[in-house]
């Protein structure tokens, strides 16, 4: 990518765009009993779509974003389990009969901390109360460092199809400054373990602009993934370092991050071995051979884009579980409280453990579809998507300074109401999608730098 587009955008900072709007434009006007009306009114004959929030680890990775607490004793993971099954139980109970799930995902934190046991339990408890459709994805996110031939054959036990492993880098230098060590041995003995049990598709999660890190070690992570594990698809993220929100980033000595020119290289470097190993790019961050559904899903034009980042999933409606789950249904984004003691103490006393969300306007709707087209494809057709939407075109322009200044650069071309970024500023992707964004600029400094 040109120097001077990294030079002009290295200070911007601006959302993942996983939903719109994004996260801190939720609010407190969207409680439990919005959310208890919402649910009383979907529809029974759709597919849904559940994420399942486990945010416990048995150890602290400095550079994690999500919302995760340090087990301490298992006895606690255990207690979340309990809490957890109030909270399917109480969400249950206000959903239409006979609802079938077409993608389950159980995220983290680090599931895998429940054990086979409690696994089973877990998935037992959500089969009472929703069917599954024919071939519904079941995926998990796996520490690789606690993966044997148990667990792995308890996740078979319990229908998982996919498996994510997290490597992020395999480079021991760069592992000790994010405290997450482990070696290749371990990523692919969890490899095999998960290929042993019948789980074959699996999944593997890259970092770039780590402390330490270089292009070459970035390179050679990826090219030892593919060895080791070869996935069907990868993820690779770039490091979002925000030690104002997630105070345990501070660990990281900031001085020892890579620069956004570096940061674009690793990307960059990454990007190749995989595209000269025969994956296909999607979207902002993601590889998948061309066989995998993603690589299909993209070819179909059927991508969608949710806070697992790329999917196949394409329910419209996502019911999230546990602390800081988000969900999103046809009315808004609904997310539960943050705080495991007030998420506790609501499902305890039988109440929706709701903390905010964002009911959506049409407009909201029709720019929401203009932005994940943007970050799915790099295009969109502004005009159809008013049309779908019942808008005036008007109501769809971005952003003028923003899109003057993109077009201005060639990161933008514009043919009639189409507008297309050029393959090659594949990872400012972000940065177009902000000229749509009609909330940007009231927390800037709660999103990631744009490269």
């Amino acid at each position: 990518m040109r120097a001077e587009l990294v030079r002009l955008f290295e200070n911007d900072r601006v959302p993942r765009y996983t939903s719109y709007p994004t996260a801190p434009h939720f609010g407190p006007q969207v409680d439990a009993a919005v959310y208890a009306d919402w649910l009383a009114t979907l529809p029974d004959a759709e597919p849904v779509s559940l994420y399942v929030h486990i945010p416990w680890c048995r150890q602290l990775c400095w550079y994690c974003g999500c919302h995760t607490f340090v087990a301490g004793r298992e006895e606690r993971a255990f207690a979340y389990l309990d809490d957890l099954l109030r909270e399917i139980d109480l969400v249950a109970a206000r959903l239409p009969s006979g609802l079938a799930v077409s993608h389950l995902h159980f995220g983290g934190g680090t599931p895998q901390i429940l054990g086979p046991a409690g696994l089973v339990r877990l998935k037992t408890a959500i089969a009472s109360h929703f069917a599954f459709a024919p071939g519904a994805e079941i995926a998990i996110e796996l520490d690789p460092r606690g993966v044997d031939d148990e667990l792995a054959e308890g996740l078979a036990a319990i229908g998982v199809t996919r498996a994510s492993l997290g490597v992020q880098t395999l480079d021991p230098l760069v592992q000790s400054a994010i405290n997450r060590v482990q070696g290749a041995a371990t990523v692919a003995t969890a490899a095999g373990a998960l290929r042993r049990a019948g789980i074959r598709q699996l999944s593997v999660d890259l970092l770039y602009g780590l402390p330490r890190q270089s292009e070459e070690s970035a390179r050679e992570s990826a090219r030892r993934v593919l060895e080791l594990v070869a996935p069907a698809r990868l993820a690779v993220f770039g490091y979002a370092h925000l030690p104002q929100i997630k105070r345990h980033q501070r660990l990281i000595a900031a001085g020892e991050l890579p620069g956004a020119a570096e940061r674009v290289a690793q990307f960059e470097a990454v990007a190749a071995v995989l595209e000269r190993a025969g994956y296909l790019p999607i979207g902002l961050d993601h590889f998948a051979r061309p066989d995998d559904s993603l690589a299909e899903a993209s070819r179909q034009r059927r991508l969608r884009r949710n806070f697992q980042g790329y999917t196949t999933d394409t329910a419209n409606v996502l019911l999230g579980f546990g602390s800081s789950a988000i969900g999103c249904l046809p009315q808004g984004y609904v997310q539960n409280l943050v705080d495991l003691r007030a998420w506790r103490e609501a499902v305890r006393a039988r109440r929706l453990p709701v903390a905010r969300g964002r009911a959506l306007s049409v407009e909201d709707r029709a720019l929401r579809e203009v932005i994940e087209s943007i970050m799915c494809y790099g295009e969109v057709d502004l005009a159809e998507v008013a049309s779908r939407h019942g808008l005036p075109l008007s109501r769809l322009s971005p952003h003028g300074e923003r899109m003057s200044r993109a077009m201005a650069l060639g990161l933008v071309e514009r043919r009639g109401t189409r507008i297309a970024v050029p393959a090659a500023y594949r990872p400012l992707l972000r940065v177009v999608a902000a000229a749509f964004d009609r909330y940007l600029g009231a927390a800037p400094a709660r999103h990631a730098v744009a490269v």
